[in-house]
This record gives C-alpha cells, structure tokens and sequence, in this order.
C-alpha cells in the first residue's frame, strides 16, 4: 500500500522538483514585463505543510510522538525505529510503520489504514478502519478495527480488544468517522496460513496494556496527557470477542437511534458487567425495513419506524439469566427509550445470530 510519505514516494518527489529548478540561463519571462503583481490563487495561500511533522525515521531508545491537535487527519510514517515508545495521540488519514523493532506504539484513530511491514517485536495499542500486516513478527496487538484485521506472510501475531482513553479520544474517533461499537479486533484473516501451524492467536483473557506498552516518561512532552488504560475508562467497550463463550445463554439488546444513544449503551454494559454477565461483540449500524423485518421478525412492525431516525446499537451479552435480567434493567433503566430485548432464552440465540449476520454482510465482513 502506498504513501504520500514513504521512502520511495518522497524520492520520486524530490526527482520530479529537481526537474523544475530554476537554471541561470538568460531565459525569456512569459508575458509581459509590466510592474503588474501576479494573480493569487487560493493554493497559493494554503499553509505549507513540512513531510518531517509527519514522520519519525531512524529513532533509536527515545519517547517520541504527536500531541493531541498536531496531526488533525493528516497520514503519518513511522520507519527504522528501535526500542522506542511512540504515542501519536491524534486522529489520521492513515498510518504506515516499516522496518521498526522492539518498539511500543500507541496510534489515535485512523481513519484509513494501518499497516505494519518488516516489523519485529511490536506492542501496540491502535484505533483503525482497517489492520494490516505484511512480513512482520511477534506483535502484540491491542486492537480496535472496523473491518477485518489482515495478516500476510507474518508470525507470531496476538491480539486483544483496545483498551485506552485520553481526554481527546472520543472527538478522535468522530473525526476518522470510526464507531466505538465496531470493534472485530478477534476476527482475524490469515493470508498466507501454513499447514499444521498458527500464525496468530488471541492474548490473555486478562491480559493488561500497561504489562506491553509503557506509561509516558514523566519527563516526556506527554505527560501533561491524561492517559488511562483501565478496560472501565476505555473509550471503546471491552469485549470478549472470538473467545469461548461461558455459558450456552446469550441475550440480544439494541438501541435505535436517539440522542443518548451511546451514552445509554455504556450505561447498559456497565450495569450488566456490574452483575457478572459478559459482553461479547458490540455492532452499530444502519437498517432498512427489509432489515428489520428480516432480523425481528414478529416484533418488526412496532421498530419499523425507528431506523430513520439513524443507526441502531447492539450488544451482545452472555451468562447465565442474562436474558431476563436485560429484560429488568431495559423495564427500570431505560423504560422511557426505544429498545429490543430477546424475549426468552429459548430464542436468544436466535436473535443475536439474526442480528450479527446481517450487520457483518451490511459492514462486508
């Protein structure tokens, strides 16, 4: 995959501007040679924009990164990097890192693509729309991806759900136009497998961010940042992902579309978690009435009306009577907002499969 930035695109650039020097020769001017001052053009007054703000190359043992604000939506390049804690905390276009060994890396949102190449003994913490990776080796991953993360020709690869928060995180995520509730962090796509072998596997259930990525320095430009990597201050939910479920009963809840629509999902998992079930996946995602007919079935007609006022919320949650304590708590919480509940633990299952299979054909999983 390219970039604006990469080594190869950043010699062709300079190739292509040493075509276009001025040269001393008694050249002609065009046009006339009146005192006249040129037009100006709206490119003419852009901000100009220096490569090196949006790249660390050839680092080695030092905390170095982006502040909150300093990126804003721009593509970043990360290469030759050694034994080095980065922290861009901002959103971005898309990300590329080469050639970087022992390193910990913590990226803001990307709006694009994050890809990884010729990489070794990488701890990472990333927010992204797609993951990839090509040639790289012993990665820990903690991931939050929209789509279907994607390995190549790499080994050694784990991973585990995104679990971090700064101040700054949420408008991050709005800005790369990333949902919270899109997370497939445990959906993992080999390209190239080998027979008899895994390339890659899931991180401790337990597994904590601070054990792979350090803490900033206090000594560092980021200390002033508030960061957090307590799984109850994550901006994204912490899910259980691909991993086996621990217990047979699980319980569909969606929220449709409203003004407290997020806020009223967090309330939820915290109020469920409080109480021992387990959040499995989370998707946020638009319906038409075809949909709704199709994933609701006897209770379509009354939600039919709801999904125009925008994207629904759904969650799964597992353990045993989770089904009817959701029923509770959407009767004593949330009695005045808009909600499906699974009925019974008969049919549980069944909504969440309706549900889960549609939004991943909807988000071409």
């Amino acid at each position: 995959m390219g970039c604006f930035f990469s080594k190869k695109s950043t010699k062709r650039k300079e190739e292509k501007e040493d075509d276009f020097k001025p040269t001393t020769s008694n050249a002609i001017p065009l046009g006339n040679n009146s005192d006249e001052a040129p037009k100006q053009y709206s490119w003419d007054k852009r901000e100009k924009v220096d490569p090196k703000d949006f790249m660390l190359t050839g680092l080695r043992d030092v905390t170095v990164g982006r502040l909150p604000g300093k990126l804003n939506g721009q593509q970043f390049v990360i290469q030759e990097c050694e034994n080095c804690d980065i922290y861009v905390l901002d959103h971005s276009a898309a990300v590329t890192v080469d050639d970087c060994v022992n390193c910990r890396i913590v990226l803001g949102p990307v709006k694009g693509s994050i890809f990884f190449r010729d990489c070794k003994d990488i701890r990472c913490v990333v927010a992204c729309q797609q993951f990839r990776t090509r040639d790289c080796k012993k990665m820990d991953v903690f991931l939050s991806c929209a789509t279907q993360p994607i390995i190549e020709s790499s080994t050694g690869m784990k991973f585990g759900c995104f679990q971090f928060f700064y101040p700054e995180l949420a408008f991050h995520f709005k800005d790369a136009g990333l949902s919270i509730f899109n997370n497939n962090w445990s959906n993992v796509h080999d390209f190239t497998p080998v027979s008899g072998e895994n390339n890659w596997s899931l991180l401790p259930e337990n597994a904590a961010v601070l054990d792979y990525v350090h803490a900033p320095d206090p000594e560092s430009e980021f200390k002033a940042v508030r960061i957090s990597t307590e799984p109850d201050r994550s901006i994204v939910p912490l899910t259980k992902g691909g991993r086996r479920k621990d217990s047979e009963e699980s319980c569909l809840f969606v929220f449709f579309a409203g003004e407290y629509a997020t806020a009223n999902a967090r309330k939820l998992i915290d109020q469920a978690t409080a109480n021992g079930f387990v959040l499995i996946q989370t998707k946020e995602v638009s319906m038409r009435p075809e949909d709704v007919k199709r994933v609701f079935q006897n209770s379509a007609e009354d939600l039919v009306a709801w999904i125009t006022k925008g994207p629904v919320i759904a969650l799964e949650l597992n353990g045993v009577g989770v089904v009817e304590a959701c029923k509770n708590i959407a009767n004593e919480v949330f009695s005045g907002t808009k909600v499906f509940v699974s009925e019974n633990k008969n049919t549980s299952s069944r909504d969440v499969d309706n549900f889960f299979n549609f939004a991943d054909m909807q988000m071409g999983l």
